[in-house]
């Protein structure tokens, strides 16, 4: 469950305990927002004061994606769009993947995700944001690729990278910065 805090420093932090957190995790997005999640042992105290630890690091990066141009928001016409475009073109592509490297999947979803590219449920079903569509090609195949790979490895071990760094012809971590270069509009 999501709640929101209000921090005398850094403003309003969007604040998750969750029973999918292993440990406490900390992030800015595009838009300077900070996200702060753990598990249910540790303390909402402790997660602060951990988010107060990476203070630094929060200003640094608020500092980076401020001095990116900022996406012009899309019109309501071309959001439509987009989603047209994703449906025609995102499961096909999804299923030509999972043929080509032999994965399987449940069912494909496109939605308007924001704050994901995509996503895989315990079922393998995927969910792939729309934005994708603003992407090369070549790092919405990453995307995909990597959210197939959950069907086969549920988490982010070394065995789950190293089979995405197979699939992506040894090219995962470029690829990766490369993705973080990118912001969903």
């Amino acid at each position: 469950m999501q709640e929101r805090l209000q921090h005398p420093r850094f403003g309003e932090i969007a604040v998750s305990r969750t029973r999918r957190s292993r440990r406490i995790s900390l992030s800015v997005r595009p838009s300077g927002e900070i996200r702060l999640s753990f598990p249910p042992h540790v303390s909402l105290g402790r997660a602060v004061a951990f988010m107060e630890s990476k203070a630094e690091w929060i200003e640094a990066v608020r500092r980076k994606f401020a001095s990116r141009p900022q996406p012009t928001p899309l019109s309501r016409e071309d959001i439509e769009r987009l989603r047209a475009e994703a449906k025609a073109v995102l499961p096909q592509r999804v299923a030509e993947l999972a043929a080509r490297f032999g994965l399987e999947y449940g069912k494909v979803t496109v939605r308007a995700a924001r704050t994901k590219w995509g996503s895989c449920t315990g079922r393998n079903d995927i969910s792939l944001s729309l934005y994708l569509m603003t992407l090369p090609e070549h790092l919405r195949d990453y995307v995909i690729i990597h959210e197939l790979c959950h069907t086969v490895h549920h988490d982010h071990s070394p065995r789950f990278h190293a089979l995405v760094d197979r699939l992506t012809d040894g090219r995962e971590k470029l690829l990766a910065r490369e993705l973080r270069n990118h912001s969903i509009l």
